[in-house]
């Protein structure tokens, strides 16, 4: 077996987490985990950081039975994060992949086999290996402002390989171990907040942050003075567990259809665990993880989570920051759904002045309502405190005039997707503000370059398109148009990372990244069905491929009357790439909002709808619809590579991520592409070398 010290070769660049003893009143040994660096890195274990935690249990061990307790917490606001993967791509054989699962496995045993009683502080966040050292020990106790508590294994393409699958369905049951270990991590590596992770039977006891590490000691030793009893709830390990287990099942076939492999084998972990011995178990934890650390998917996930962990982060192509102006003061121009949200938005994350303005009082008044009663709902769920939210509600206030944005630092358009009237807007606004103003459009296909040609300042002019729910997704394309000048995109850069959206350079291209290129995507499905492919079989075209909806249903949520207006604009502007549907026509005429109708209880082709649409007599199979339209992706993402729309693939794959929910284990989408041979097929070459995200 490979030790630990042939295994950092693989680490070169590990951040230690190093484990520091401190004894205090003489028999409680506590271990702190702290590799040096504030909450911005947080602890991982890598080979140097699972040495330092073995030799600290050791260190402790040696002074039995002087020690009465072991107890392990983090450096502030941080527990333990999980494994280093930073080397993970980096091995070269399945025998340094099952020693990695082992070592793991081999100093966390430690904790759960001594005879002192052992106890995990878990004072922030804790996530995979760093929640699977918490369960290993006999009692948790846990900080309320712990943020993020989570196995994001799955999400990434691994399974909780450190005693998670085997320790957590014992704890909390195994209906709750399958929300935990598999439900939350697809549905976008969902986090639990501390009273939801006490409430599931994670943590024995909950305190405050203020003084958590005081109370944890004075609860462990009233645990060990036998003052306090910790009484948990009978597991049910007959049909319970099974019923969970395929519960879980459906959950994974809905979500990945099988086209992700980690999944499937934390259900196999889990159903083990019922009867397993401990032993047994974790033996097979590290089956498994040496089996999916061989695999593309993981290595598209590697991919993934480096693209939104570090390039969102630093955006290629940003001018400096220093060139950014501040904004005191927004404007929204527009009072929808859309401008609510984005006026919630702004007042919540810049804590400025928002006013909205819209042709009526009618519409002013319902889009500033929208707002505070969206406050008012963050305050009845705690979100805010009510200081906080008359603040935030004294901040959105609604005019019926632009004279209104005379003193506004960025001013935002949310109106109607017409070119015309969004050029009307900007020069009614023009009129009324500074020279220096930014003037940002939400627009999702039209020219920013034609929207600001007429205007005395079109350098101030920058795109600035969200994703809807504004709030969820975490996507924003800032769009340069042929005038934006440095200052003006280093401020929408500015404003984005304040907004805490992850921001991504795009050209002024018709309909920038996410549109274009599943507009693409849909119109080659569309298409099939124009062309005589029953509904049914369209849509189940890109199960195989595990994406977040089936596409019409993403059709359905996006808006048939959106899709059919961004697919005609990418048709004017490239008629023999981009398909509009004569159906999908009849749809939006028909003011229908889905092709499927569910008034029987189950998804159907909707008969009013189907009564509706005009086909042709080609049949196509679900292989062959998936495969033109994923050759017609692989095409599109080549010529926006070549037209430099973005800077590279890697870009492309960041905004599908984020503002489309593409799955983790395709990468976005060019691993997959290069993966199942469709890049090399249409375009002769890979979109990115072989080991970048895939193996090497």
């Amino acid at each position: 077996m490979t030790n630990t010290s042939e295994l950092a070769k693989h680490f070169p660049d590990e951040v230690v987490t190093h484990s520091h003893v401190r004894y205090l009143a003489g028999d409680i040994a506590l271990i702190t985990l702290d590799n040096g660096h504030d909450h911005t890195r947080p602890n991982t274990f890598g080979p140097g950081g699972l040495a330092e935690l073995e030799a600290a249990i050791d260190e402790i061990q040696a002074r039995s039975p002087a020690v009465r307790a072991i107890a392990i917490t983090g450096k502030p606001f941080i527990f333990a994060v999980g494994a280093d993967l930073s080397g993970v791509g980096a091995l070269s054989s399945r025998d340094e992949a099952l020693a990695i699962a082992r070592s793991g496995h081999h100093v966390f045993a430690k904790l759960k086999n001594t005879s002192i009683p052992t106890f995990a502080f878990v004072n922030g966040a804790t996530m995979g290996g760093g929640l699977e050292v918490a369960l290993h020990c006999d009692y948790r106790t846990l900080s309320s402002g712990a943020a993020a508590i989570s196995f994001p294994e799955c999400f990434l393409g691994l399974v909780p390989g450190w005693g998670g699958t085997q320790l957590l369905p014992h704890l909390i049951g195994a209906d709750k171990a399958v929300k935990v270990i598999i439900e939350n991590a697809l549905n976008q590596n969902k986090m639990l907040r501390a009273t939801e992770a006490f409430e599931l039977g994670i943590a024995d006891v909950m305190f405050e942050p203020a003084d958590f590490l005081e109370r944890s000691l004075g609860w462990a030793a009233g645990v060990l003075r036998g003052d306090i009893v910790v009484e948990r709830p009978e597991i049910d390990r007959g049909q319970a567990w099974d019923d969970a287990l395929a519960r879980g099942k459906a959950v994974v076939d809905g979500r990945v259809h099988g086209a992700a492999p980690a999944p499937y084998r934390a259900l196999d972990l889990l159903k083990l665990a019922k009867t397993a011995s401990f032993e047994e178990g974790t033996a097979a934890e590290d089956e498994a993880l040496a089996d999916l650390i061989g695999t593309d998917e993981l290595r598209a996930g590697l991919y993934s989570f480096d693209l939104v962990q570090k390039r969102a982060k630093r955006p290629v192509g940003a001018p400096d920051r220093s060139l950014a102006r501040p904004v005191t003061k927004v404007g929204i121009v527009g009072a929808g759904l859309m401008a609510s949200q984005l006026a919630l938005l702004f007042a919540r994350r810049l804590l400025v002045p928002v006013v909205m303005t819209d042709i009526d009082q009618a519409r002013v008044d319902k889009g500033v309502s929208y707002v505070h009663s969206e406050i008012d709902k963050l305050l009845a769920k705690k979100r805010v405190s009510p200081d906080t939210a008359n603040r935030l509600k004294a901040l959105v206030t609604g005019s019926l005039t632009k004279d209104a944005f005379a003193d506004a630092d960025f001013v935002i358009e949310a109106v109607f997707e017409e070119i015309s009237v969004k050029k009307q807007v900007f020069a009614e606004v023009e009129a009324v503000v500074p020279a220096e103003t930014v003037l940002a459009t939400n627009t999702s296909s039209l020219s920013i370059t034609e929207m600001a040609s007429e205007l005395k300042h079109p350098e101030r002019v920058v795109g600035f398109h969200f994703f809807n729910p504004v709030a969820v997704l975490p996507l924003l394309e800032i769009v340069r148009a042929a005038k934006t000048d440095d200052a003006t995109l280093a401020t929408a850069f500015a404003v984005g990372k304040q907004l805490k959206k992850s921001s991504v350079l795009v050209a002024d291209a018709p309909a920038f990244v996410v549109n274009r290129v599943l507009t693409r995507f849909m119109g080659e499905i569309m298409k099939a069905v124009d062309e005589g492919t029953p509904i049914e079989v369209a849509d189940r075209a890109t199960e195989p491929l595990g994406l977040p909806m089936s596409p019409m249903l993403l059709m359905q949520l996006v808006g048939p009357a959106i899709a059919l207006h961004v697919s005609e604009t990418l048709h004017g502007a490239f008629p023999a790439r981009f398909h509009v549907s004569s159906n999908l026509k009849k749809l939006v005429e028909a003011g229908k909002s889905s092709f499927y109708t569910w008034e029987t209880g189950t998804q159907q082709v909707d008969p009013a709808v189907a009564a509706l649409l005009e086909v042709g007599d080609t049949v196509l199979t679900e292989d062959a619809v998936r495969d033109r339209a994923l050759g017609a992706v692989a095409d599109e993402i080549r010529i926006m590579l070549d037209e430099k729309v973005v800077a590279q693939a890697q870009d492309i794959d960041l905004c599908l991520i984020l503002g489309a929910g593409w799955p983790f284990h395709l990468g976005g989408i060019t691993p997959a592409l290069d993966r199942l041979g469709v890049s090399e097929k249409v375009t002769g070459r890979r979109f990115l070398a072989p080991g970048v995200a895939s193996m090497p």
